[in-house]
């Protein structure tokens, strides 16, 4: 049975590397341009709660942006840590800064989307732009963005943006998340073919025009979604008259997601079982085959070292070494450094808890928390 359990995980290890291997094409660098002439007016919407240790940053890059026409609105979503003092006084500085008042959240809306939303009805440009408060924006990023979507003929463009991994945790498990992410939808042509089902966005970074934002129904049809960039990226291609580019932003913006082992809990937790669309046997299979490549070929690899079956412990210890080598190549194409790969054993095996949790929590009907508010976590189950 152990040289069995062995040759599963070098299936796995196999199949990995050539589900990987079939996404080998890097997503495209998007030009860096500093000419703002001919670019139409830019609405910025940034979704704030809570961000005291975010937002003045984001917001200062934001404003550096050199462009001739645009505006930046900050929809304050009812923080309580001193968000909005920060917004005002940066109001103050400069009138391109719109801070707006987030109502209540109503019944059947998920907070990211009703605080998009707002932004979006105040907003006065031909172009609109979400982006996280959370992200660093090069001075340049914005009318590089803006001009590769018009040279480009698309619709709308979300950026694969640079990480900013500082502590021990951002560096073991985020990466890994991302690799998982890779694995799970597929190669980058079909996320750009507007024929192929696969269907991606990054919601730190979303440019859209107003034309296909409200064509699409805006943030309304996205109320009840906790992904919500995932679905209007399934939104965009069901509707079929725009396109979407999902574009290599690394260099132009950069986003630190979290800053601790919690925070990085709760965000996977409440996005994790709406990955598998609800489904509890792709959630257990994900987990079961993230262990297949992260705990189990160790584990396997001491065993058979202790009871003397040298082969079979070479075997799984290759599987792992496989498997690394596998993942690096992912973080490469992410500007990622290599190295972090070290981490993969222990970045999949947390992702498998992760998934198990949410899959725990949503079933017993506890939910998932995120920014102090509790969902159910069912998909669709948020919808009006």
């Amino acid at each position: 049975m152990l040289s069995v359990f062995v040759h599963i995980c070098a299936l796995a290890a196999l199949g990995y590397a050539v589900r990987i291997g079939r996404g080998e094409d890097h997503p495209e660098p998007v030009p860096v341009t500093d000419d703002p002439n001919g670019l139409p007016r830019l609405s910025i919407v940034v979704p704030a709660r809570n961000e005291s240790a975010n937002i003045e940053r984001c917001v200062r890059s934001l404003l550096a942006q050199r462009l001739t026409d645009f505006e930046v609105l900050v929809v304050d979503d009812r923080s309580s840590d001193g968000t909005l003092e920060i917004l005002r006084r940066l109001a103050q500085e400069n009138p391109r800064l719109q801070v707006i008042d987030g109502a209540p959240l109503p019944e059947g809306w998920v907070g990211k989307p009703w605080a998009l939303h707002q932004g979006a009805l105040r907003a006065g440009g031909a172009w609109l732009l979400f982006t996280d408060a959370d992200s660093v924006h090069d001075p340049l990023a914005e009318p590089s963005v803006l001009r590769y979507a018009l040279d480009e003929g698309v619709d709308a463009v979300s950026l694969a943006t640079g990480q900013e991994l500082e502590s021990f945790w951002e560096r073991a498990v985020l990466p890994a998340g991302f690799a998982i992410i890779m694995l799970a939808f597929g190669p980058l042509s079909a996320i750009n073919d507007p024929a192929a089902p696969n269907a991606l966005a990054n919601g730190q970074y979303i440019l859209v025009s107003r034309k296909a934002y409200e064509a699409l129904g805006g943030h309304a049809a996205l109320r009840g979604e906790i992904a919500e960039d995932i679905e209007f990226a399934k939104l965009l291609k069901r509707d079929g008259r725009f396109r979407l580019r999902l574009a290599n932003g690394t260099r132009l913006v950069r986003v630190r997601m979290y800053r601790s082992f919690r925070g990085l809990w709760e965000g996977f937790t409440k996005n994790t079982f709406i990955g598998a669309e609800g489904r509890v046997g792709t959630a257990l299979f994900s987990a079961a085959a993230l262990a297949m490549l992260s705990v189990v070929p160790p584990g396997l690899a001491l065993v058979a070292m202790l009871r003397g079956r040298r082969a079979a412990a070479v075997e799984a210890l290759c599987c792992t070494f496989a498997i690394a080598c596998t993942t690096s190549r992912v973080y490469a194409r992410l500007a990622i450094p290599r190295r972090y790969a070290v981490y993969q054993p222990l970045g999949f095996a947390v992702m498998g808890a992760i998934i198990l949790n949410a899959t725990v929590r949503v079933l017993s009907g506890l939910g998932v928390e995120w920014r102090g508010r509790r969902y159910t976590g069912r998909y669709k189950s948020e919808r009006p």
